[in-house]
C-alpha cells in the first residue's frame, strides 16, 4: 500500500471526523491485528501537536467485551479516543465511562491499510451530517417502528421515549461518539417491545461471519430472539449465544440505519457493512451504551440488504433508498 495514501487516510480521522487541537490528550487503542493502522493514526495526530499515547492490548474475544483495566484506566484520562481494534469496544462500560467523563470517541474496528486508501473513509461527513441527524430526530419523535423487506422481514418497534443517536462519522464535541465508516442514525428500542420476523439477507459484520451467504431467519417475541435459522451463520450465532449464561445477548437492543453513500454494497468490510447505504439492521445483545436499559457479554449487528421502514406510518426507507432527502 502507499503510506502516503494511508496517512492521507489517517489524516482525515484526526482532522475531520476526531477533530483534533494541538495539546488534547489522545489515546489510541488498538491491539496487535490493527496495529499498522493504529501506527498511522497515532502519527497523524502527532503531527497535529497532540499528546498521543497509543496502547496495545490482546484482541478482545468478542466484540462488546471489555478492555483490559489498564487500558480503561487510561480512557478516563483522555480529550480523544480512537480504537482501531479487531474487537469493538464500542458497547463497553469503559467507552460508556469515558463518554460520560467528556471524551470523544472514534472506533475503528477491523479497520485495514486499504480503507485508509480508499472507500466509506472518503464520504463526505459533512455534507452527510444534516441527514444524519435529521434521520436520528426522526427516531425520537416516533413511538413505533416497523420494519419489511422482500425476505419475509415484518417487525414492529416499540420506541416510545426513546433518543435516537446521530453517529456522523464526526465526533468533535465533548462527550460525543462516531464510528468509521459508518454515518448511522440508531436508536435503542423500549426493552421488551419488539415482535415479529426478521430475515437478514446482507451481513453480519461482527463473529467473523461477514457477508451472508444464505440468509438469516431470526423470530422475536417481548423483544427477545426466540428462534434462529440460516445455515452455518446461524449455527455460529447459536454458538456464541450458548457461551454466554445470559439471557441479555438475546435483547433487540438496536435499530439502526447506514447512511455512507461511499459504501454502496456489503463487501465484508466491518466497517463498511455497517455503514452500507440504505441498510437497516438490527443490533443485539448490550443496549445501554445508545439509551436502553441492557447490558450483554456480547453485542452484534444485522443486516437487511433491501428494507423499509416506516416510523408512524411514514416511510422513511423505502426498499433500501431513502425517501426523505
Amino acid at each position: 500500500m502507499d503510506s502516503v495514501q494511508e496517512m492521507k487516510g489517517a489524516s482525515i480521522v484526526v482532522d475531520t471526523c476526531a477533530a483534533i487541537e494541538a495539546g488534547e490528550d489522545v489515546l489510541v487503542v488498538t491491539d496487535w491485528q490493527v496495529a499498522d493502522v493504529a501506527e498511522r493514526v497515532a502519527a497523524a495526530a502527532n503531527e497535529r501537536d497532540a499528546n498521543v499515547t497509543m496502547t496495545m492490548m490482546d484482541p478482545r474475544e468478542y466484540d462488546g467485551n471489555e478492555p483490559e483495566d489498564t487500558v480503561a484506566a487510561a480512557m478516563m484520562e483522555a480529550d480523544v479516543i480512537i480504537t482501531p481494534v479487531h474487537r469493538s469496544i464500542t458497547h463497553s462500560s469503559a467507552t460508556a465511562e469515558a463518554k460520560a467523563n467528556g471524551a470523544r470517541v472514534i472506533s475503528m474496528v477491523k479497520f485495514t491499510d486499504e480503507q485508509l486508501v480508499r472507500g466509506g473513509l472518503y464520504a463526505d461527513y459533512e455534507g452527510m451530517r444534516p441527514h444524519c441527524e435529521e434521520m436520528a430526530r426522526k427516531f425520537s419523535e416516533a413511538s413505533e417502528a416497523r420494519v419489511t423487506s422482500p425476505q419475509g422481514t415484518d417487525v414492529t418497534v416499540d420506541l416510545e421515549g426513546r433518543d435516537g443517536n446521530a453517529h456522523p462519522g464526526i465526533a468533535d464535541e465533548p462527550g460525543e461518539f462516531t464510528a468509521l465508516v459508518h454515518i448511522e442514525a440508531n436508536i435503542a428500542p423500549v426493552e421488551g417491545g419488539t415482535d415479529g420476523t426478521v430475515v437478514f439477507d446482507g451481513a453480519i459484520p461482527n463473529l467473523d461471519i461477514g457477508v451472508l451467504e444464505e440468509p438469516v431467519r431470526m423470530e422475536i417475541e417481548d423483544g427477545a430472539v426466540t428462534s434462529v435459522e440460516g445455515g452455518k451463520e446461524a449455527k455460529t450465532i447459536e454458538r456464541v449465544w450458548a457461551e454466554h449464561d445470559d439471557p441479555a445477548v438475546y435483547n433487540i437492543a438496536q435499530l439502526a440505519v447506514g447512511m455512507n453513500p461511499e459504501c454502496p454494497e456489503f463487501n465484508g468490510w466491518f466497517s463498511n457493512d455497517h455503514g452500507r447505504y440504505g441498510n437497516v439492521h438490527f443490533g443485539i445483545g448490550t443496549s445501554s451504551n445508545l439509551g436502553g436499559t441492557t447490558r450483554a457479554p456480547v453485542h452484534f449487528d444485522a443486516m437487511m440488504a433491501e428494507p423499509t421502514l416506516e416510523l408512524d406510518g411514514e416511510v422513511v426507507v423505502d426498499g433500501g433508498e431513502f425517501a426523505f432527502f
